[in-house]
């Protein structure tokens, strides 16, 4: 896989050419900036920027300015490689607090270990309603110790109003729910992003992740996809590094709040 030619490829259609991840979103360009607008469950935030160091204070200003004046909290996505080469200093010195840094990595699908399975006493149930989404929420709280309010919306409307763009699965221990994660399909694109898999602290290290991985990337092949993507912790990392995932860039969201 070439790098360079990949991670511009992600950057153009991703990212520059950014398309709404979910009903009752919108993506507006503005300027050298492009940003999703969405209703109080949606993600609000700005996906790409052309900035340089005379432009990029004056554009962080507008951000800040628009999304108040809308009453909403937003994230700016930060990637390590965008310009200038100060933007983060520059998003705190405005007022956004940084969280946790991810690792951008992406694989070829045709490159990964796809025969993996669940491990002994674990299936795997397909998300497709209400029930299923409240499975995966619960599993989320659990495992990520966030709520889950958010992501209990947006999947349900997804799977309700553009089910060919999600494909969300539960795994289960009997009737308990242990890990849930889902794979978000950009039509148009070569990229599937996979999202959300998290497993309770006392199902892990038992394999549970790197099946939901390998069972996402099946579905992908299926539906013809290239290229999977994924904003990995420091604890998935290693994992996806030996199914064959490659780290490319680091991401920080920056979040303002009105």
């Amino acid at each position: 896989m070439d790098h360079v030619a990949v991670l511009a490829l992600f950057d153009r259609n991703m990212r520059e050419g950014a398309q709404p991840d979910g009903p009752g979103a919108r993506v507006e360009r503005v300027g050298r900036v492009v940003r999703q607008v969405a209703a109080e469950h949606g993600w609000n935030g700005i996906v790409w920027s052309d900035l340089d160091e005379a432009s990029a204070d004056e554009a962080i200003a507008e951000q800040i300015a628009y999304y108040t004046g809308l009453g909403r909290e937003f994230e700016w996505k930060l990637y390590g490689h965008d310009l200038p080469v100060d933007l983060g200093e520059r998003l705190r010195a405005a007022g956004f607090t940084p969280e946790p840094e991810e690792t951008l990595m992406i694989a070829e699908v045709a490159d990964l270990t796809l025969d993996v399975e669940p491990p002994e006493g674990i299936r795997f149930l397909p998300v497709t309603d209400r029930a299923g989404v409240d499975l995966v929420a619960d599993v989320h709280e659990k495992a990520f110790g966030t709520d889950s309010s958010r992501l209990r919306h947006q999947l349900l409307a997804r799977l309700r109003d553009e089910p060919d763009t999600v494909v969300a699965v539960v795994a289960l221990a009997g009737d308990e729910p242990v890990s849930a994660a889902r794979m978000e399909l950009v039509p148009g694109t070569r990229f599937a992003g996979l999202w959300g898999g998290g497993t309770v602290e006392s199902w892990r290290g038992r394999g549970i992740y790197r099946a939901l991985v390998a069972h996402r990337a099946r579905a992908a092949v299926e539906r013809g996809y290239r290229y999977l993507q994924v904003d990995a912790m420091a604890t998935s990392r290693p994992i996806l590094e030996r199914l064959g995932f490659t780290p490319l860039t680091i991401t920080q969201p920056h979040v303002y709040q009105p």
